[in-house]
């Protein structure tokens, strides 16, 4: 089978990656080719356009790009009639993915999506261009199954790929020989996981810093995101007295009591690794982006572990509610009051039985293959 592939961001690229793995294993004459990422191309996949070419998010940086954008989408269209493929195999990445099922669609090319767009949570509309250019939809959360049955369009459920990165690298808690291999002290850890970019590092990490002092029996451990740097992270952590580790995130978070998280795929991270978290969030704006999220985005909550759920877990604090008294209050609760702890915990181990078994890419590439091989 020949299989062309479209990711647009790293997240994409790890998971296509490891999707193409394991349809090598079915298919001992693939060949793959697209867009995507090093991961992807690691795992066989003959790359065309790397994702940081593609990556322009935001009203701005995407009116500022418009002539590149538009070249990216010549060059995909010309690339793909060339290759000639079996299916196109999208993953996320909506904004360009969509324009390029339609353009496959014309075009009389099957099309396969992988991990969907979260139209569950806004551009609810997206789900009727997706019934009529989709062929086979495999989705990564479970309740996506009932919110696009609702529109009467059956997907394939595969399980989450976050379960398997995160189980893969799991290791048993050990915080005297963490904090020796670490240079911390001896007290009990509570992890800093302020996110990934400048912007919400700007925003999020202060404000955990502040909150930080009401703890003094605790030391306090951030999470560095690879493409920051010691220094930028200095600029906020200079009169703390905090580390910040790199390349650790997994292996902070299990060996702390508790953590600080910025909303977004590190909260399922934090719970799948069974530590109790409060969710944290905010950008530029807070009051006017808090009254616009009131009105257009119709989930009752923001993290994952929350919507997967549906109720309230653990604790968010967004926007006009990302405050240091706030989160003083919040921490307090999950470190002092034991039964609120086990809550929790206990409500970890219901989205654990939710999330399935692990093996995602494995059980997407079986389901792809039987539905291309005709099986």
């Amino acid at each position: 089978m020949r299989y062309y592939f479209i990711a647009g961001e790293a997240s994409g690229d790890l998971h296509a990656g490891n999707l193409i793995g394991e349809l090598a294993k079915l298919d001992p004459e693939a060949v793959f080719q697209g867009f995507g990422g090093e991961r992807m191309e690691k795992a066989g996949l003959q790359l065309i356009k790397h994702y940081r070419d593609m990556a322009f998010m935001g009203f701005i940086p995407v009116l500022m790009n418009l002539r590149t954008i538009k070249k990216n989408f010549r060059i995909c269209e010309q690339d793909l009639l060339a290759f000639k493929p079996d299916v196109l195999i999208l993953v996320d990445y909506p904004g360009f993915n969509l324009r390029m099922a339609k353009f496959a669609k014309a075009n009389g090319i099957k099309v396969y999506y992988y991990i969907s767009p979260k139209i569950w949570a806004w551009k609810k509309g997206r789900v009727h261009k997706i019934k009529a250019l989709v062929d086979e939809m495999f989705t990564i959360l479970p309740f996506e199954t009932e919110f696009y049955r609702k529109y009467n369009y059956e997907v394939n459920y595969v399980g989450n790929p976050i379960l398997d990165a995160v189980l893969e690298r799991k290791i048993e808690a050990d915080l005297p020989k963490f904090a020796k291999e670490n240079s911390l002290s001896k007290k009990e850890i509570i992890a800093l996981l302020p996110g990934s970019r400048k912007t919400e590092i700007s925003y999020l990490l202060p404000v955990m810093l502040e909150a930080s002092e009401a703890f003094p029996q605790y030391q306090f451990v951030v999470a560095g995101a690879p493409n920051m740097d010691a220094s930028f992270y200095e600029t906020f952590t200079k009169n703390y007295p905090v580390k910040v580790l790199w390349g650790k995130t997994y292996e902070i978070v299990q060996n702390s009591r508790a953590a600080m998280v910025a909303s977004g795929t590190a909260t399922l991270e934090v719970a799948i690794l069974n530590t109790p978290q409060v969710v944290c969030y905010k950008m530029a704006g807070g009051a006017f982006f808090h009254l616009l999220g009131l009105i257009f985005i119709t989930l009752k909550w923001v993290s994952l572990v929350n919507i997967i759920l549906d109720r309230e877990a653990v604790k968010e604090l967004l926007q006009v509610n990302f405050k240091k008294k706030k989160l003083v209050a919040e921490m307090n609760c999950i470190l002092n009051d034991a039964a609120y702890n086990q809550r929790i915990l206990d409500d970890y181990s219901d989205l654990m039985q939710k999330l399935g078994s692990p093996g995602a890419s494995r059980h997407a590439a079986e389901k792809i293959w039987v539905k291309l091989a005709g099986r």
